[in-house]
């Protein structure tokens, strides 16, 4: 869905717009879109962090990884 909107920007930002772009309207989509994944990109490695310095998932992970080598065929 989308939605029409108004918005001001600056004269510099205006021209550095247009410079880089011959629709506008998918420039501005394509910055949030980028901007939006570099986020969630961030937040998955926070999460990764969190959880490679989490001993009690650690501990839980080994059960796991000892279950998995248990000899069943894959």
């Amino acid at each position: 869905m989308s939605k029409k909107i108004r918005i001001t920007l600056d004269d510099e930002n205006l021209e550095l717009i247009n410079q880089f772009a011959g629709d506008r309207r998918c420039f501005i989509n394509a910055v949030l879109w980028q901007e939006q994944r570099r986020n969630w990109m961030k937040g998955l490695a926070e999460a990764y962090t969190d959880q490679s310095n989490d001993p009690e998932f650690q501990q839980e992970f080994l059960v796991w990884d000892v279950a998995v080598g248990d000899g069943l065929d894959t």
